[in-house]
């Protein structure tokens, strides 16, 4: 039995790969670690996106900010050797390593990435696109189903 999506439609072409980028957002493990916040900011020069992630203990050398095939990725490591150095009577703030991937779509741009106060702000941008018309030619049924070369 095939498989019905929402994009199946035979209206709806060339859309396989939002369908593939759908899967791979619901198939992601979502630990809700560092919790994030997602805001639209209202600037100068124009709306803009910033994405707050909560990095409580991480220092700017233990994080990274990547974009890999259309997906932002932030990832923090502590190293245990500085946990090693100290004798904690009780942790409370998380140290583990994570993993937070956001899907971005075509042409969204990374503004900036900054840390403070324990909060990791990235902003993103997304240009507004040229509006263009462009006329196709209609040319004989013979023709047309000719491949051009």
């Amino acid at each position: 039995m095939t498989r019905m999506t929402p994009l199946s439609s035979p209206l709806l072409l060339g859309f396989e790969d939002i369908e593939r980028v759908l899967d791979r957002v619901t198939k992601s493990g979502s630990d809700g670690y560092p919790p994030y916040n997602i805001e639209r900011i209202k600037g100068p020069k124009g709306d803009f996106l910033r994405i707050t992630l909560a990095v409580a203990g991480f220092s700017r050398d233990q994080l990274s900010v990547t974009v890999e095939d259309n997906q932002l990725v932030i990832r923090g490591a502590q190293s245990p050797e500085a946990d090693r150095e100290r004798h904690f009577l009780h942790r409370g703030i998380a140290a583990r390593q994570f993993q937070r991937a956001f899907v971005l779509a075509e042409g969204i741009e990374i503004l900036s990435a900054a840390l403070a106060d324990g909060l990791l702000a990235i902003d993103l941008v997304r240009p507004e696109p040229e509006r263009t018309v462009r006329t196709i030619e209609i040319s004989a049924q013979d023709q047309a189903l000719e491949p051009r070369s």
